[in-house]
């Protein structure tokens, strides 16, 4: 858990780690401890692993390649999820948007308007979350 830990603080601070996720956020990886890049909530209630082939989110995007994030939350609701919705604010500045994963946690394609580390206040089915993502220059 001390990895998971680390990737949540460090968000920002460079490159995310390329760890192998917790247990519960492996479901369908093959092998189930492949060490992939990621960011864990603050809160441990969901992961954001990146699926860019440089392991880093741009804004602008990088031409043909996407900001591919898929969400795995922690708690799998009874019925079924509600959107995903993220406030964004943009560290140092007066910045924020508002995104939304239809469906909940899982793939995703998520732009943010500029480069730097974005805060991201999570909500779905009932939990919440926090976690920081950065997005380098495109």
């Amino acid at each position: 858990m001390a990895q998971a830990i680390g990737a949540a603080s460090n968000g920002c601070a460079g490159q995310p780690p390329i760890s192998s996720l917790p247990v519960w956020a492996r479901s369908g990886f093959s092998p189930p401890d492949v060490a992939v890049p990621h960011v864990m909530g603050a809160a441990g209630n969901i992961v954001a692993v990146l699926w860019s082939p440089q392991h880093a989110l741009h804004s602008p995007p990088l031409p043909n390649v996407n900001n591919k994030i898929l969400w795995v939350s922690k708690m799998i609701p009874a019925g079924p999820f509600t959107p995903l919705r993220i406030q964004a604010t943009l560290d140092g500045a007066n910045q924020t948007v508002t995104r939304q994963v239809a469906g909940g946690p899982g793939p995703s394609e998520i732009n943010l308007p500029a480069a730097g580390c974005w805060s991201l206040n999570l909500s779905w089915s009932g939990h919440h979350d926090h976690l920081t993502l950065r997005y380098a220059p495109g």
